[in-house]
């Protein structure tokens, strides 16, 4: 059968709700007009010597590491990795971690909020009869795919805590993917339980996790239901950029 590709990115796009307020993503689109204007003033060109009186298009962006379909670097969750390394930025993760073996785990079942726990992994893995191996690249189908760009999208979707976290982990899985706005639960939820436990343990727990084993996580993932269970590859290479917390990231599943 012919290889096929599946592209699992989001489109990076203004005017939706993609992320928090204070964080959305500003693009500044200069058509082939503007474009003209600008080959005149920079070649001193008259517009009708162009072809079809038309100049480049261009996009200025206003953006963070972390608008967009992205892959965390452990330095994102913390200064330090591995019980006390300095963490990995961006620039630093092995390219290895992020071209490997794939897996998807499906928690559509899972309500908004819930922490699925390390019995939660164990089931959606026992479901697809799949045995982890070192550097799979994990998955999560939640119910935030079907939210992307609706009002309540940063509020849907399960999370994954430091139990379930870790026990990927410790099975050798360096990278994982959710199409969640975060790894962890929404915020919304998490502040609710800490302002009725008083227990900040659980405030970015799963994030958390890479203090101790380092680890990368992409988060705005999407179509997932298109994947199967797992037989395919995901290749999430990251935009190299110096001393960043991430890097914005084509993912792309690959089916042969």
């Amino acid at each position: 059968m012919p290889r096929r590709i599946v592209d699992i990115s989001v489109a990076l796009k203004a005017g939706i709700v993609s992320d928090p307020p204070y964080m959305l993503p500003q693009i500044n689109y200069v058509d082939h007009a503007a474009g003209a204007l600008n080959f005149m003033q920079v070649f001193g060109v008259r517009k009708d010597q162009l072809p079809d009186g038309a100049g480049p298009a261009v996009e200025n962006v206003a953006i963070s590491t972390h608008n967009g379909t992205h892959l965390d670097a452990p330095y994102h969750f913390h200064p330090t990795m591995d019980n006390g390394k300095p963490a990995l930025t961006i620039d630093q993760v092995p390219l290895e971690w992020c071209f490997n073996d794939a897996v998807k785990l499906d928690f559509l079942d899972k309500a908004d909020g819930h922490v699925c726990t390390a019995d939660d992994m164990k089931r959606a893995l026992d479901r697809i009869q799949y045995q982890l191996k070192p550097l799979d690249i994990v998955l999560v189908n939640t119910t935030a795919g079907k939210a992307y760009g609706q009002p309540d999208f940063i509020d849907r979707g399960c999370g994954f805590g430091r139990e379930a976290t870790l026990f990927l982990l410790n099975q050798g899985v360096r990278v994982t993917g959710t199409n969640g706005w975060s790894w962890d639960a929404p915020f919304s939820f998490t502040a609710k339980r800490f302002a009725e436990t008083g227990d900040a343990s659980i405030i970015w727990e799963g994030h958390k996790a890479g203090r101790e084993i380092g680890y990368c996580h992409m988060e705005k993932l999407s179509n997932l239901d298109a994947l199967p269970d797992h037989g395919f590859k995901v290749a999430c290479f990251p935009v190299k950029i110096e001393k960043a917390s991430a890097g914005w990231t084509r993912a792309v599943a690959i089916i042969e």
